[in-house]
Formats: C-alpha cells, structure tokens, sequence
C-alpha cells in the first residue's frame, strides 16, 4: 500500500487567503472563479500548471470584442496566475492557444509577441470551438517556478521563427517542443504534400530538435496531434508509428483546423531524460501509444474515451467510463486520482460541457487539477469526450 502524503495549498481571492489541503501539488485560485470543477492553477513536480484561460472578468463575462484585445486580457490574468504562484510570464516554458476562428491568428500573434521582450516560450496554436460563446481565445500554460533552469533549445543551422516561440525550452530533465508543421527550419519555407509527407517533415524536425537538446524519440513521453481531416488517421498512424518502434508516447488526436490552411496536421511533445516505463493499457497493446508513461514521479496519461454500447449518445455516461478507464491505468501505475495536476478535454458537442463536468465534479471531488475543455473532432465516430492527464507523486 503506498502512502498519502497530503500538502498544503493557498486559495487567494479578493476576500483573501485560505489554506487547505490536496493530496499533491499546490492549488492557485485568484480572480474570477471557474466556470467548471478545475483550480485556475496547480504548481506540483516543480512545474505550474495553469488552465485554459478566457478573457473574463471580474464578473464572469468576456471583455474585449477583438481577439487581440481578448489576447491581451487573458496573458493579463495569466500573469497575476503566476504572480500567486510565484512565477511570470518569462518563466512560460510550454502555451497552448485555442483560437475560434482561423483568421484571427495574425491579430493574436501580434499581441501575444508584445508580452516576451526575449526567449518566448513553446507554442501550439490550433483552431476550436471554446466554452463561452463570446470568446475568441484560449490560452493555458505551463510555467517554472521563478529562478528555476529554463533554456531555449534550437538547431544550430535553423533559423529563429517567424512566430513569437521557440522550438523548444529545456528545464531539467524536461524538454518542452512547440507544435510542429511541415516547415523547414533552416530556411522557414513551407513544404507541401499529404500527410504523410507532412508528417515526415515533422518528425525530421522533432529529431533534430531533440539532437540539439541530446534526446532522442525515445525520450519522448507525450504527444498530441492535431489532424484536419479524420480520413487522414490511418496514413498518418502508420507513418508515426515508424518513428516509435518501441514504448511509443502516450498520446491523443483530434480533429482541428490549423491557422494555416497549407498544414494537414500539426505535433507537439514532450520529452524526458532518464528512466522510463510504459504502462499497459486494457485490451490489445496499441502500437501507436502507450496507456501511459512513467518518468520518475510523473505519468503522462494518453487520450482516453469510453465508447460501448452501454455508453453511445451519452456524454455524461461516456465521461465516466473515460475516467474510469484513467482511474484504472492510474492505479496500474501506482498513482491515484488525486495526484492528477493537469488534463485536456475534447468535446464533439460543447452542448454537452455541463453532463460533462457533473461527471467530471464527481470523480474528483475536489482539490481538482488545471484544465482546458475545448470542441474538436475526435477519431472515434461515436466519442463524445475524450480526456487526457498527467499526474505527479508528491
């Protein structure tokens, strides 16, 4: 039997602070409450994990009509986030931006850049339906404590990118990737093809980039990737799963569009130095993704969905045997439900976003982790939701 150690958080509001307990981690709530059973942020593993954040106010609605000026609004109450958290925006080492509309990338992108002076962190940028009707952008993020290791990592014959990002931040043992097209760093030219020409090109850079910080794929731990066209699953499988001849990265694919009409498919992941074990999941091995993988204390759980027949047309139903599924691979892994930090949840139908969190409320039942719910395709024909986590030991 492993034992529980509890720690101690802080919940910061305008009325002030409150201590209270979680199994592991430490919770930052400050500013407007969530609109769903997710802590604004959770700094555990020496990582702050900050949620998918919407430009609202004090009051709970979206300011700005603009998507720069929602841009602005939401890097704004990220930093107060990590401000509580003892970190900064300078210390963001992995962003994720969900945009609702394809055309509003240029007027993000040029707000977005005025918030790093120097060494911006990782990007993913793709395109999704989001919670709140009037909302134009979402953003979560990873970020280091203040004065911890963070260092950019590029090839030395690549030019920088024309985005606000970097290819890669290296903290410790950990090397965040931004997401990956088809382009050519050493000269920023896009390269054109279907997706399986894409996604060599794709994982070509991801060698490289992994070269130039000493890794390798098999240091990779988790991927997500970002498909346009689901007819494209099954060529694009097969030519990743080449890449991942053994212990492949847990993992989810969506369906998403891409700010850049030329891209087919998009990569971002994340790489750990050292040990690691793959955990087996239920049924037939899968060899295009591990159930989960162990790097010391911290597991990295795929995209889980939990399609049956008992299950199909119901959201609420599907939410539970999803976690269910993650509880149990947790439990495999010696980990529990309590020392999750962090998920993503794909929704088909964000109609179905309140049966989701009645369900998702329920399973954790408090001190919840960080958490960024969005509308994607998903490559199950009948998922409704598909969930993807990571924990960490304390």
């Amino acid at each position: 039997m492993r034992t529980t150690t509890t720690f101690l958080f802080l919940v910061v509001s305008a009325v002030g602070v409150t201590v209270m307990a979680q199994q592991s981690g430490r919770t930052i709530s400050i500013g407007p409450p969530p609109i769903g059973p997710y802590s604004v942020a959770v700094r555990a593993g020496g990582l702050i994990y900050v949620s998918g954040t919407l430009a609202t106010g004090d009051d709970g609605r979206i300011t700005g009509r603009t998507a720069g000026e929602q841009t602005s609004a939401v890097l704004t109450r990220i930093q107060g986030v990590l401000e509580a958290a003892g970190s900064s925006l300078a210390n963001a080492v992995s962003v994720m931006v969900y945009l609702r509309r394809a055309d509003d990338f240029a007027a993000m992108n040029e707000v977005y850049r005025t918030f790093w002076s120097a060494d911006p962190p990782t990007r993913t940028t793709v395109v999704s339906d989001l919670v709140l009707d009037e909302a134009l952008v979402e953003i979560s993020l990873v970020a280091t404590p203040s004065g911890a290791e963070r260092v950019v990592v590029q090839p030395p014959d690549w030019l920088r990118s024309p985005n606000p990002y970097s290819y890669a931040i290296r903290s410790g043992d950990t090397l965040f990737l931004s997401g990956l097209v088809a382009r050519d760093g050493r000269d920023n030219s896009t390269v054109e093809g279907d997706v399986t020409a894409q996604l060599g090109v794709i994982m070509n850079n991801g060698r490289a980039i992994l070269a130039a910080a000493g890794l390798t794929f098999e240091d990779v731990v988790s991927a997500r990737v970002f498909l346009v066209d689901a007819a494209d699953f099954q060529a694009m499988n097969e030519a990743y799963r080449a890449h991942f001849p053994s212990r492949p990265p847990a993992r989810a694919t969506v369906r998403t569009a891409l700010p850049n009409p030329q891209y087919r498919v998009e990569v971002t992941m994340t790489a750990v130095a050292g040990p690691k074990r793959a955990i087996s999941g239920e049924g037939r091995p899968n060899p295009n993704l591990s159930a989960a993988i162990q790097a010391g204390q911290r597991l990295f759980v795929s995209g889980m969905l939990g399609v049956s027949d008992a299950t199909r047309g119901d959201a609420a139903a599907q939410t539970r045997e999803t976690l269910a599924r993650i509880d149990r691979t947790l439990t495999s892994a010696g980990f529990g439900r309590g020392d999750v930090v962090d998920g993503v949840v794909y929704l088909t139908d964000l109609a179905n976003y309140a049966a989701m969190n009645e369900a998702y409320r329920a399973f954790f039942g408090q001190g919840f982790p960080s958490r960024a719910t969005v509308g994607t395709g998903l490559m199950s024909p009948d998922g409704l939701v598909e969930i993807m986590v990571a924990a960490v030991k304390p």
